[in-house]
């Protein structure tokens, strides 16, 4: 039997292409925008996190 069968059989299974859709949109656009919106000076020190620089 195909998978295709499966999902033909389960009601309302329209409705999960279009809420992953708009689950990851709103994802997005809320990081993007918290991307946009965030302090420099605290992106610069996230930058720098996994290899700070050191002088030893």
């Amino acid at each position: 039997m195909k998978f295709i069968h499966y999902l033909e059989t389960i009601t309302g299974v329209g409705i999960y292409p279009l809420t992953s859709l708009a689950m990851f949109f709103l994802f997005f656009t809320v990081v993007a925008t918290w991307a946009l919106k965030a302090d420099k000076k605290y992106i610069d020190a996230l930058k720098h996190i996994p290899f700070p620089e050191e002088n030893e």
